[in-house]
């Protein structure tokens, strides 16, 4: 896990130093530059696969430079099959990536499987890779020179002056993060999941190398065909990331996911250490007990990382700092503690479950939508639609059958926040209904255009690309590289993913159980209590440490001077939030509130 960085055109070499030295922390080990006129291409390096000098970045062969920032989980894989047209000399990932390319030029990414963020230079044409779901990160600007970088904070010394992007801050209040290409510093874009772009003679143009729509439907129709094919390429996703010369550990909570990796990790042969997070004061938010017993269960050792309001808030700054931008998720604050006393421990691998309540409708809203769906149905809905445009709600469920009877998109991401009314009302400028639409649009377009029809899948593909690429990834990757360990995430293999989408959808949710399918797969490796306990999700008490230590009044405060919403409308949704509802509006107008101060005011 690595950091990427690079310039072409006129630049200063003082200034792409400072940016690159904001990387440092994503990789430690080494600092590789290839400098020469009108050329900055660099890397640091964090030493997981092969901690030996062999891997240093970048790394050159005749006109081809190359950083990539990832794990490429197949290498030895596409060595052997690519020694007889190319003479290895490291036999490590970044020559078996140069050598794809030489043979399958762009289509090479095709053939890779794992996580990644690529640049590759070919003579003067470069190409920029976003793994297909998004567990790396890359951005970029386009000034007097073509600027990329593995995050935003290496980007801005080559900004002329800082600005917001509207379209970052409407998409960020909707969906808890900006959608791609946006990023809340004007200027700056940022790759989507499953894209690449080329650069060259002084224009770029981004386009789509993956889609999981591509994966054909109803292949697997059979449920118990399902269950043994899905419960196959799992073990063969978790077995894949193993693989590291460096210590390894692996999250624990109460739930399934993690208990899935564990499990098929100790049938590897592999018993990772395990951490679960726990709140000195509010202990009815987290898992720990759910997770010592899990731990005993399974039989690993799980070690419990306990903390409470002061160092709570006291890394929110950090974390917000190392977050870049504004990100809806008050989760990376623990996390964030959670990774800090990983990386004491000495580890430098850490396997999360991400990805898997997309896949297999682990979220009871998913059901929700699906019963409210079938009110499209209905063939006399204008006086409904009448009806609920004349008694406005701010309850959930009302925007929920507003847009069934309006014949509008129901389901828009389970993370979305703000709707569009929610935003008119309280921003002092105008916001029109379903506005919020151009942001989904071309992955609406392309669900459409697919050969699938079952929403159920639509749920999933459009949460993977922004609910989970864009928020909980991005998280994971800022708050994990923060202290250099990196971050694997086995549901999100890209074969298991296409495998999901090529089952019948009915076998997800015929029997109204979240993750049934998951649940009947994980039978034969983890206890019972296990699959029928609750989910509890990774709730903490943010909201109680942000009233009680009145930070909650930077809100008023930023607004006073920003002027972007409504004072009275503010104000109702902080007293909301001191009785206990819509928590998740107020912590994301917090976050809103710390950007502007720091980069705006």
């Amino acid at each position: 896990m690595c950091a990427v960085f690079g310039i072409l055109g006129e630049y200063d070499e003082h200034t792409a130093k400072t940016a690159l030295a904001t990387l440092t922390h994503r990789g430690p080990d080494f600092c590789g530059v290839v400098q020469r006129k009108n050329l900055f291409f660099a890397h640091q390096l964090l030493s997981i696969m092969d901690t030996t000098s062999a891997s240093n970045q970048p790394l050159s062969h005749e006109k081809i430079l190359l950083s990539f920032n990832g794990e490429i989980y197949n290498f030895k894989e596409l060595q052997a099959e690519l020694k007889e047209e190319f003479t290895f000399k490291y036999a490590n990932e970044s020559e078996v990536l140069i050598a794809a390319y030489l043979k399958w030029g762009v289509e090479f990414v095709a053939h890779l499987r794992g996580m990644f963020a690529i640049a590759l230079l070919d003579d003067e044409t470069l190409y920029l890779f976003r793994d297909r779901l998004g567990k790396k990160p890359l951005f970029y600007l386009h000034n007097k020179a073509f600027i990329f970088a593995s995050e935003i904070k290496a980007l801005l010394p080559f900004l002329h002056k800082t600005e917001m992007d509207g379209d970052a801050l409407l998409s960020y209040l909707s969906f808890l993060a900006p959608t791609p290409p946006f990023t809340f510093f004007k200027g700056i874009k940022k790759l989507g999941a499953g894209e690449y772009l080329v650069y060259k003679n002084h224009s770029y143009e981004v386009k789509r190398y993956f889609d999981l729509l591509d994966a054909k439907p109803n292949l697997i129709t059979d449920k118990e065909e399902a269950v043994f094919r899905v419960r196959e390429m799992l073990e063969e996703s978790i077995n894949m990331r193993l693989n590291a010369d460096v210590p390894m550990a692996s999250l624990l909570s109460g739930g399934i996911d993690s208990a899935a990796i564990n499990a098929y990790a100790l049938k590897n042969g592999v018993n990772l250490q395990t951490y679960t997070l726990g709140y000195k004061e509010f202990a009815k938010y987290d898992e720990r007990q759910n997770a010592k017993e899990s731990a005993e269960l399974l039989g690993v050792k799980n070690r419990e990382v306990v903390i409470g309001q002061e160092e709570f808030l006291e890394a929110s700054e950090r974390v917000l700092e190392t977050l870049d931008e504004p990100l809806n998720d008050p989760a990376a604050v623990p996390l964030y503690l959670l990774f800090e006393q990983i990386k004491k421990d000495g580890y430098r691998v850490v396997l999360s479950g991400e990805g898997s309540d997309e896949l297999f409708l682990g979220y009871r809203q998913y059901f929700e939508f699906l019963d409210v769906q079938n009110l499209t149905r209905l063939k006399n809905k204008n006086w409904l639609s009448n009806y609920f445009h004349s008694n406005f709600s701010m309850n959930r469920e009302w925007e929920r059958y507003k847009r069934v009877f309006d014949g509008t998109l129901l389901f828009r991401t389970t993370g979305e926040s703000f709707s569009d009314l929610q935003k008119n009302i309280a921003m002092r400028q105008n916001v029109r209904d379903n506005e919020s639409l151009k942001y989904i649009k071309s992955y609406r377009e392309r669900f459409d255009a697919s050969a699938h029809t079952d929403e159920s899948i639509w749920y999933s593909y459009i949460d993977l690309h922004l609910f989970q690429a864009e928020h909980y990834l991005a998280k994971l990757d800022r708050v994990s590289m923060a202290h250099s360990v990196e971050s694997r995430t086995p549901f999100l293999d890209h074969k298991l993913t296409s495998l999901i989408f090529s089952i019948d959808p009915k076998i997800r949710y015929q029997d109204g159980v979240t993750k049934a399918l998951l649940k009947e797969v994980l039978k034969p490796h983890i206890d019972t209590k296990i699959l029928t306990r609750k989910k509890k999700g990774f709730s903490n008490p943010f909201m109680e440490y942000l009233i009680e230590s009145k930070k909650i009044d930077l809100i008023r405060e930023v607004n006073e001077q920003s002027g972007i919403f409504k004072r009275d409308k503010l104000e109702e949704y902080i007293q909301k939030a001191n009785a206990g509802g819509f928590k998740q509006h107020v912590w994301g107008l917090y976050v809103l509130s710390v950007w502007i101060k720091k980069h705006l005011l």
